[in-house]
């Protein structure tokens, strides 16, 4: 009843169905592959990372401002954002990381409205660190230079004032440190490395408050190495300028005792 079944048309009609299942499968496809992320203006990112930052939120404040770093460089928000992802290290005590940023923005934009904010930042990235008088003051060092720069490069800025009242704060911790080190030598009977370090002291920070002490060590120095007139002028000095002082007061008891002494002689 019926003829032998044909396979000359098969390949032709294989073809005709792959064909037309063609766009359903790649439509398919599509459904599955995730949309494209899209490229949000930098004002949008901007106002979002200021939001997260403001949130303590500081990881997030960082991918929203480096995106506007990284696909929007031109914009006039990058600089800003660039300082933003510092200031979100800064906030989190990430004080390194903090550093580099704050450097990387004055590199690139050293003339830039919120310059000498930046400026201010870096120096106390470093304040911020500073270790106590008896362990090394390089962290102080650091905040002074920067402090310096600050006063130099951005004479008005809002920020020059602190940076002043910051710059004395650092040169009395170095001269703490100095004298701390003088006085460690003098009761390890090296009266010769003492002595280096207190007239450093007098010679190169002589408005801080570690002077009067500076001139009551000193003065015993001369008493050790029997230098007794050069120490008599020393406690004279303090007894006189530093009367109001603690050490003013110890410096008037010694110069007494040595006169008594003195006298007996």
């Amino acid at each position: 009843m019926y003829g032998p079944i044909s396979m000359l048309g098969y390949p032709a009609l294989l073809v005709r169905v792959l064909v037309m299942s063609l766009p359903l499968l790649l439509a398919g496809c599509a459904a599955l592959m995730p949309a494209p992320t899209p490229i949000l203006p930098p004002e949008e990112l901007y106002k979002t990372g200021e939001t997260e930052l403001n949130n303590r939120r500081y990881e997030e404040a960082r991918l929203n401002f480096r995106k506007i770093v990284e696909r929007h460089p031109n914009s006039s928000y990058a600089p800003k954002a660039r300082f933003y992802i510092g200031e979100a290290y800064y906030r989190e005590a990430e004080f390194d990381k903090a550093v580099k940023e704050f450097e990387s923005f004055l590199a690139f934009f050293p003339r830039h409205e919120i310059a000498d904010l930046v400026q201010y930042r870096l120096a106390m990235s470093y304040y911020d660190q500073m270790k106590p008088v008896e362990q090394d003051q390089a962290l102080t060092q650091k905040a002074l230079d920067q402090f310096k720069k600050l006063v130099k490069e951005y004479p008005q800025s809002r920020y020059a004032t602190d940076g002043l009242a910051k710059i004395d704060k650092c040169r009395e911790r170095i001269a703490q440190k100095e004298v701390w080190v003088a006085n460690y030598y003098f009761t390890q009977g090296n009266p010769s490395a003492a002595r280096q370090r207190l007239e450093l002291v007098l010679k190169d920070y002589p408005r801080t408050g570690v002077i009067p002490e500076t001139l009551y060590l000193l003065a015993e120095v001369n008493f050790y190495e029997g230098k007794n007139t050069e120490a008599i002028e020393l406690l004279r000095r303090l007894s006189v300028d530093y009367d109001y002082t603690e050490w003013g007061r110890r410096g008037k008891q010694r110069l007494n005792g040595a006169s008594v002494v003195g006298t007996k002689r």
